[in-house]
């Protein structure tokens, strides 16, 4: 390395960012942690103690070997992350709000402290891959580490984001992570993965929500209009849910339930509050054959072309489906045609295009459609 370049590390007190700051120091940079304060609400919680985090990232900091920051956005993840979270279950989506996370706090907020510090560029502990084209492009490539990649969380980034990131645990497996960790005794070595809200914890998300948003309870109902049970809020459910649905065993006016069936969400019925649920995880109105999103970014730098193949990931644990960029749509989306039928497509949640190994953006799911019935969600 020609200059010894300052990289401001976000340590979450996580296993993979203490790791990814251990890397860049025996690369040569000059490493600084942060440790991001981004939840107040109920912060001695038994589901969301930033205390702990911060004690963690400060015995990893101690062992590495380098300077430890603390810094508060809680004013910023409540405005730019939170309020939106609300607003898309209240009108009865299902949001994201890691992939909002990412794109207004982790590098946004923090991007832009790091750079008002001095830093030249920033780190992370996500699974993903930044490569740089001969034209001047930056791409984002999928992790390594086919099942902890993360670039469908990271796919709003701008290059410009994206020109300024380092994600050193990208090129390693979990396994490997855990090995190094180990090696240093760091005393986060074994610690478990986070897997809950970004920065909220994992909790009760039913009993969460409810803090914030208006319980309304209404009829869940097969698809002929049977009712088989009550849900407590048409905001807490998703389409192709099967847990947590209070349906069981339903045998009247001549019907019964399939025994040992589960029941799925097959739709949300706003207008009339009513959950609509089958004993059929391919009903038709879970299988989709193309969609449409609002608020497109394309990491990329520029959308791909019409009716080129490409990988279609719906949902973050959902293998990619094959299918075709359309057009862009007026209102600054697009759509997509799949290849092969997708199932619960979900309004709200975030539909990630990928060209082989290479993450090129993405938007929100606003519908989808499919040609099996004319009585589409």
């Amino acid at each position: 390395m020609s200059a010894r370049k300052t990289v401001v590390v976000g340590l979450s007190g996580g296993v993979d960012s203490a790791v990814s700051a251990w890397l860049l120091k025996e690369q040569g940079y000059e490493v600084i942690g942060i440790f991001m304060k981004n939840w107040e609400d109920d912060d001695d919680s038994e589901y969301c103690s930033s205390r702990q985090d911060f004690l963690d990232a400060a015995a990893v900091a101690d062992v590495i070997g380098i300077e430890l920051q603390a810094v508060n956005f809680a004013a910023e993840y409540k405005d730019r992350v939170f309020a939106e979270f609300l607003r898309e279950y209240e009108a009865g989506r299902t949001p994201n709000p890691d992939v909002l996370c990412n794109a207004e706090i982790k590098f946004k907020a923090f991007l832009d402290h790091a750079v008002a510090q001095g830093a030249d560029l920033i780190a992370t502990g996500h699974y993903a891959r930044v490569r740089r084209t001969a034209e001047g492009r930056v791409e984002l490539l999928r992790g390594l580490d086919e099942t902890k990649d993360q670039s469908y969380f990271l796919h709003r980034l701008s290059q410009s984001q994206i020109d300024r990131v380092l994600f050193p645990v990208g090129e390693l497996r979990k396994t490997r992570v855990r090995e190094i960790a180990d090696a240093l005794a760091l005393p986060n070595a074994r610690k478990k993965d986070s897997t809950g809200i970004c920065f909220i914890g994992e909790r009760p998300f039913r009993e969460f929500l409810n803090r914030y948003l208006a319980s309304k309870p209404g009829a869940i109902q097969t698809q002929d209009g049977l009712t088989v049970g009550t849900h407590q809020g048409l905001s807490f459910y998703t389409l192709g849910q099967r847990k947590g649905l209070g349906v069981g065993g339903v045998r009247k006016r001549g019907f019964q339930s399939q025994e040992g069936a589960g029941w799925f969400v097959i739709r949300k019925d706003l207008a009339r509050n009513v959950l609509v649920v089958a004993q059929d995880h391919d009903h038709p109105w879970l299988l989709s054959d193309g969609l449409e999103t609002t608020d497109s970014c394309w990491v990329s730098g520029e959308a791909p072309v019409s009716e080129r193949p490409l990988g279609i990931k719906t949902r973050y644990r959902q293998p990619d489906g094959p299918g075709e960029f359309c057009q862009n749509t007026p209102d600054g989306g697009f759509t997509l045609d799949f290849s092969e039928p997708q199932w619960a497509v979900t309004p709200g949640q975030s539909v990630v295009v990928y060209d082989a190994e290479v993450c090129l953006g993405g938007g929100i799911i606003k519908r989808a459609w499919s040609t099996r019935t004319t009585d589409a969600p």
